[in-house]
């Protein structure tokens, strides 16, 4: 399984591509004459760059570049984490046999990409694979991904919960709800003193205890 791996025979094209990748602006599609005339990488070495470049989620099925391309192409901490990224979607077979492929000694990832692609350990494909992968490795920062994560998380921490009803102010506090009435009274037309006496100390009795 030689395609189970990305792989460019020129691998250095790699190095050449993602260094001019973050400098020159992002198109709405990679074709191969963006790669001629604005990455200036002409000819039929640097072709296979755009597959290798799709294989490792930078770029779309139909040359649109993802956002993880947009990213690539940010800050030195975002680049260096996406490039992991890259790196982790690219080369998924090799991080099932190992997770930790990307520290590993040199001979070991060798061994494992053998083994992922049932070639022999001489062969073309082993070695276009083996610099392929470092050549992407090269631009990768492991750290910088745990802390993004960490940044997006307390960033996510520090948003409201969407739909979340209001803490009710304490009783007392300023601005707190308080909630009064008003009591209109009709009086019968009378002048006895003694009928008014009474109204009043009914309200008493069962309205303002």
């Amino acid at each position: 399984m030689a395609d189970s791996v990305p792989y460019v025979q020129a691998y250095g094209n790699i190095t050449k591509a993602l260094e001019r990748i973050r400098q020159a602006q992002t198109p709405p599609r990679f074709t191969q004459d963006f790669l001629e005339t604005k990455l200036d990488m002409s000819g039929g070495s640097a072709r296979p760059v755009i597959p290798f470049l799709k294989r490792t989620g930078f770029l779309g099925s139909d040359g649109t570049p993802t956002a993880l391309y947009k990213r690539f192409r940010g800050t030195d901490a975002q680049s260096g984490a996406a490039a992991a990224e890259a790196l982790r979607i690219g080369y998924a077979p090799l991080y099932q046999v190992n997770e930790y492929v990307h520290v590993a000694k040199d001979a070991d990832i060798k061994k494992i990409i053998v083994q992922v692609t049932g070639q022999e350990d001489n062969s073309s494909v082993v070695k276009s694979a083996f610099g392929s992968f470092k050549a992407l490795r090269a631009f990768a920062n492991f750290d910088a991904v745990s802390a993004e994560e960490e940044a997006q998380e307390e960033e996510a921490a520090l948003e409201p919960e969407l739909g979340a009803a209001p803490t009710p102010p304490p009783v007392g506090a300023v601005g707190s709800l308080k909630l009064g009435y008003t009591i209109n009274l009709n009086l019968p037309a009378t002048s006895d003193i003694a009928v008014f006496d009474a109204i009043f100390k009914s309200l008493r009795e069962h309205l303002l205890r």
